[in-house]
């Protein structure tokens, strides 16, 4: 008996538990042999990407856990340098102690703070705008904005290279009819406009500066066509708050636009702060309806306290022009010396992102991983983050970085692309 006991011990231990269990069979059904076999072409096509692991604050210069020296960073959106500002961190600190951590709600029930209120007249005061309704980042903006006050009588127009967010705010608003304009081609907006008469609301929707290819809008003349055909305009501003314009309010002033703009949506998760959180600005009619309709806001915690009091610092350090006049003088610096060393750029000279032409997918990852040997941080990107045969290493400036900085990264461009015959 004794021994009969022991071996059903023993076969009781090398038992798999119940979640083993349904992992292996998770793993061996149909739908995980479709995704290994994804994952499998994913790897063959060179476009597999891993998550490098940074071990300090976001900044000029970072420290990752493959190396023992802090490498320059050259990919995040961390424009003006804020990401690890002392008065941010201090700012949100106090907010902290005064405010608490979180809201534990969505904005219409409990969650609205004075600091909330505060918040959004900054940037409608910072936009020129009549009033601004906070989100948890820009992609709820984007996913809020269509749906809420677009019906199957409206029509969207979008250029072809907008961001994900707006294509899939867009494909949310599914009763609307949806055109798709080519990438900054005037022509073929206003021929979209013509086909989209008979819609009773027509919008318009783009960019700012897009982020994959660091252009700008030509939004005086998008306006153009706007006030032509009587439609209304969206811009992302995501990659231009801060910093684009005399002023750093973006596209819409670079381009002297900023009282014929409907709409702005814009976030708070790069130029300014780099944590998370977005907004919509514009018309005082359409933000009150999104108050009332926009599901990301009904339905998402508002923006955390901390977030809010740093929010409100970052708007006083616009006041003043240093850093995106620093970052101003840095991006035309790269752009000329990378020119001039025989690399095919993309974008405005005035745009901090500086897309490095390559082509191939995994030259543009083997480009950044020799990068990463010489200290200088930066990611190749390939399909489907931007189109099939145009991968590129996506150069980011910012106001942290140094003339050393800057230095130290065209030289490696140089002495790896010479190395891989991407320049003679």
């Amino acid at each position: 008996k004794k021994k009969k006991k022991k071996k059903k011990k023993k076969k009781k231990k090398t038992q798999p538990s119940g979640e083993k269990k349904a992992m292996s069979k998770a793993r061996d059904d149909t739908c995980g042999k479709v995704l290994q076999q994804l994952l499998k072409e994913i790897h063959e096509a060179g476009t597999y990407k891993s998550e490098r692991i940074i071990t300090t604050p976001q900044r000029g210069s970072i420290g990752v856990s493959t190396s023992k020296q802090e490498v320059i960073n050259f990919c995040a959106n961390n424009y003006l340098g804020l990401s690890d500002n002392p008065e941010l961190i201090a700012a949100a600190k106090d907010c902290m102690d005064k405010r608490g951590f979180g809201m534990s709600s969505v904005r219409f029930i409990c969650g609205t703070q004075d600091i909330h209120k505060e918040l959004e007249q900054k940037i409608s005061e910072f936009h020129h705008t009549e009033d601004t309704i906070l989100y948890s980042s820009c992609f709820d903006a984007n996913a809020g904005l269509f749906e809420a006050f677009l019906t199957d009588q409206d029509a969207i127009i979008s250029d072809q290279l907008n961001h994900a967010s707006i294509i899939d705010g867009v494909r949310l608003c599914s009763r609307a009819s949806r055109y798709r304009y080519n990438h900054r081609d005037m022509a073929d907006l206003e021929a979209k406009l013509k086909e989209a008469q008979k819609s009773r609301i027509r919008c318009v929707c783009t960019d700012g500066v897009f982020s994959m290819d660091g252009t700008i809008a030509p939004l005086r003349e998008i306006c153009d066509l706007c006030q032509k055909y009587d439609a209304i305009l969206m811009v992302d501003e995501s990659h231009a708050a801060g910093f684009l314009g005399a002023t750093g309010r973006g596209a819409a002033e670079h381009c002297g636009v900023m009282d014929r703009v409907d709409v702005i949506n814009s976030t708070l998760g790069k130029a300014l702060g780099g944590a998370s959180g977005g907004y919509t600005t514009g018309r005082r009619d359409i933000v009150e309806v999104l108050r009332q309709r926009a599901r990301p806001y009904l339905f998402s915690n508002s923006v955390p306290p901390p977030l809010v009091g740093a929010y409100l610092k970052v708007f006083d350090l616009l006041s003043s022009t240093e850093l995106r006049d620093r970052l101003e003088r840095n991006t035309l610096y790269f752009r000329r010396k990378m020119t001039e060393a025989g690399f095919k750029l993309r974008g405005d000279d005035k745009a901090p992102i500086a897309p490095v032409m390559l082509g191939d997918a995994r030259l543009a990852t083997q480009f950044a991983d020799e990068m990463l040997s010489l200290g200088i941080y930066v990611i190749g990107f390939s399909y489907p983050v931007v189109p099939k045969g145009e991968a590129r290493i996506r150069v980011q400036l910012s106001a942290a970085h140094t003339q050393e900085h800057l230095d130290q990264c065209i030289n490696a461009f140089i002495s790896i692309g010479k190395k891989l015959k991407v320049i003679p």
